[in-house]
């Protein structure tokens, strides 16, 4: 009798705990390396968030051992702690990371318990970029098989996803046997969790950070013999069964084939993802054919559902609601030009000249449109309509390209923050990465 083929959690199982750092390529730990650069910078950014200061005072409630830094501020909490913390921090601006495959944003659930851990246990720079790479690639595996149908339910895909990915990541960076890991990935499925009911408050940046702690979480339960079911994902009243989704052999076959890194698309514009094909859109439109906002008659923004649950905000309040809001981002972009944190502000989401350009900017769904791209219409004063297009997850740069960005934004949030000196300083530490031999030095840099 033939034996049976293993399910995805234990296919995943042997990917995270088997695979040997001289199977990824290199192209992949530059990549990496520019993630953690990117969330640094969006870490250091977030870190006066009024939520931050309300987490740092509920675990001064807790207390516990100081183990790990917490990005930004001269203190540091336990492990768990410092991951829910700064996965927080990272997400507070919504200015951080997203791939396809995952449904969402990736790294801030991966990198904060990574780099906890790290600190903790005094990993090494290549193995804290390796366990990255692998929690990733487990993240956006069981992300392209839980499939549009996981978020479109109301499932925060960044949440549900990061408990696995963070799972995975620890569990890889720990050394955790098959076995072992096995269980981590059923520890932290068990707590997948999070709806998109809560976008535009604390909770989401929460979402994060809670993901991160809960993955390091389950990797060290599963360290101490914890166990839990072995059929997470596939079995019966499992993640799919409950979540949506099914295992794509297809998908599952690429594992350690390709990496999914290279295919991170960093964000250059300070609000949701669903945000950014209308507003790359309506930019170009107006630059191209040279028309001034007081020229526009209205603006037609087609995009698709998923976008318009994650940034439909048509009357947004406050500088938060603003990075959810495709109205207002259209008319910022169009009055201002300047799309980073500076232009989410309570002041300048109610500002009356923007206020009335989004009375122009009317957001229709269209069926056609499945994933972020957008259809633009301005049309002008004197009857002119023009149209355009952009997909900004099918637009990710090059390498070289992608770092120069990744790096002006990184000296935009840093050093205001850090300084000049220190955030230059960083970015070469972070450039090296991979030789560093303690990530205890790096973390207490921070």
């Amino acid at each position: 009798m033939a034996e049976e083929s293993p399910g995805l959690t234990r296919k995943l199982a042997r990917f995270i705990s088997g695979t040997e750092m001289s199977n990824i390529p290199r192209a992949a730990y530059e990549h990496a390396k520019v993630a953690f650069m990117d969330w640094v910078a969006v870490t250091l950014g977030g870190k006066e968030d009024p939520l931050v200061e309300k987490l740092i005072a509920y675990t001064d409630i807790e207390g516990g051992h100081a183990q790990a830094t917490i990005v930004g501020h001269n203190m540091k909490k336990t492990v768990g702690q410092a991951a829910l913390i700064n996965g927080s921090a990272s997400h507070a601006l919504d200015y951080d990371d997203t791939l396809v495959s995952f449904l969402g944003h990736p790294s801030v659930t991966l990198f904060p318990s990574l780099l906890a851990l790290a600190e903790w246990e005094e990993k090494s720079g290549q193995e804290f970029l390796t366990a990255y790479l692998i929690g990733l690639q487990a993240g956006g595996t069981v992300g392209a098989c839980a499939g549009l149908d996981h978020y479109m339910a109301g499932w925060h895909a960044t949440s549900t996803l990061g408990h696995l990915a963070s799972a995975a990541g620890c569990a890889r960076l720990m050394g955790l046997t098959e076995e072992q890991t096995v269980h981590a990935l059923g520890i932290g499925g068990t707590q997948s969790s999070g709806l998109k009911r809560v976008f535009g408050t604390m909770c989401k940046p929460f979402h994060a950070g809670r993901s991160s702690q809960a993955g390091l979480m389950a990797a060290l339960l599963a360290r101490e013999g914890f166990t839990s079911a072995e059929d997470i994902l596939e079995g019966p009243q499992g993640f799919f069964h409950v979540l949506k989704g099914e295992m794509n052999e297809e998908v599952v076959g690429l594992l350690g084939l390709g990496w999914d890194v290279q295919n991170l698309s960093q964000k250059y514009h300070a609000s949701c993802h669903a945000t950014h094909s209308p507003l790359e859109a309506t930019m170009m439109l107006v630059e191209d054919e040279k028309i001034t906002p007081d020229e526009i008659r209205s603006i037609h923004v087609y995009s698709s559902q998923l976008a318009l649950d994650a940034a439909g905000k048509t009357r947004p309040a406050t500088g938060l609601e603003g990075k959810f809001s495709i109205p207002y981002c259209v008319a910022n972009a169009l009055l201002r030009g300047e799309t980073g944190n500076q232009a989410f502000t309570d002041e300048k989401v109610n500002d009356p000249h923007v206020r009335a350009l989004m009375e122009k900017v009317v957001v229709t769904l269209d069926p056609e449109i499945k994933a972020l791209e957008s259809r633009v219409e301005v049309t002008t004063d004197d009857g002119r309509v023009v149209c355009g297009f952009s997909d900004i997850l099918q637009q990710v740069p090059p390498l070289e390209r992608k770092e120069e960005r990744v790096y002006r934004k990184y000296l935009d949030l840093c050093i205001p923050v850090i300084g000049e000196g220190s955030s230059i300083e960083m970015a070469e530490t972070i450039r090296r990465l991979e030789d560093v031999g303690n990530m205890r030095l790096v973390a207490e840099s921070l």
